[in-house]
């Protein structure tokens, strides 16, 4: 479920099928059954040079990170390594500023501030259950599924970033798609020095 997700959230910020892709799907039982939603239907009231891409990717990009906060404040207050404490808190400060400029983007293209993928967990973002294991985690083992955790959100980001700045329109929302994609290439490094 989770590589058939991957690949549907890389045709939706890419914009390959959009007849396709108009609705997201959920990788947990979570989500309504069979619900369906338009983010790239609302492209058609966006403003300015913003195509389906653009839209499409700010309305990942802002919960995929929201989402991810709540693994950072763990990460920071209970990391058993000193080192993963500092690196969540680090991390934390950074996806903070990312989703100030995220959302700061989205009001350029004139769409409400909608979650579009609410109820479903989408390849990066951070479920409940993923927080539940991490709060039953402790020592050893709790850096090691926060790590794991932190590693797909962050490889999954950079990856829709990519495709963000292959086919989006907009010029702003293409350079801070690629200023994502280099802090999550920085991250990940950081990451990797501490596993």
């Amino acid at each position: 479920m989770r590589r058939v997700g991957v690949i549907l959230t890389l045709l939706l910020v890419s914009g390959l099928a959009i007849g396709l892709v108009a609705g997201c799907v959920a990788r947990s039982a979570t989500a309504t059954p069979g619900h369906r939603h338009g983010p790239l239907a609302a492209a058609a009231t966006v403003t300015g040079g913003f195509n389906a891409t653009d839209t499409a990717w700010l309305q990942l990009m802002i919960p995929m990170d929201e989402r991810t906060l709540p693994l950072l404040d763990l990460g920071a207050g209970r990391g058993h390594d000193p080192a993963v404490r500092r690196l969540a808190a680090r991390i934390r400060e950074s996806h903070l500023a990312e989703l100030e400029r995220l959302r700061e983007t989205l009001s350029r293209t004139g769409l409400p501030p909608t979650d579009v993928h609410r109820g479903h967990d989408m390849p990066g973002m951070v479920t409940a259950a993923d927080l539940t294991a991490l709060r039953a985690a402790t020592g050893p083992s709790f850096d090691r599924l926060f790590t794991d955790r932190l590693r797909e959100h962050l490889d999954q980001s950079a990856s829709v970033a990519r495709s963000e700045q292959t086919a989006g329109a907009d010029g702003g929302t293409r350079a801070l798609a690629a200023a994502v994609e280099r802090a999550r290439v920085a991250q990940s490094d950081l990451l990797a020095g501490i596993r």
